[in-house]
């Protein structure tokens, strides 16, 4: 399911990045280190696709406003964190 949750997220992200910017290309640069950052949650062990969808969203977006892979990376890391700690106050609750 993990690898499933990864692709989907990476699909849903791009497509609607597509439709948000309608001047980029479908093999754009973007969308490799997109993948690339996905792909590395994987160390992680985080395969719950509504988390990777909100850090593939999360990561182009800051990708976009830093233009610096690795800024992004860790602006997107840390959306993912915040999510985290929100779902597992949640859950103790």
């Amino acid at each position: 399911m993990g690898s499933h949750a990864r692709e989907g997220a990476c699909a849903f992200a791009w497509r609607n990045y597509l439709l948000v910017h309608s001047g980029i290309s479908e093999n754009d640069d973007r969308r490799s280190a997109l993948h690339r950052y996905i792909s590395n949650l994987r160390d992680t062990g985080e395969d719950d696709f509504d988390l990777l969808q909100i850090a593939a969203v999360a990561y182009l977006k800051k990708l976009d406003e830093l233009h610096d892979e690795q800024c992004a990376r860790l602006a997107a890391d840390q959306i993912l964190a915040e999510r985290l700690e929100e779902r597992s106050s949640q859950q103790g609750r």
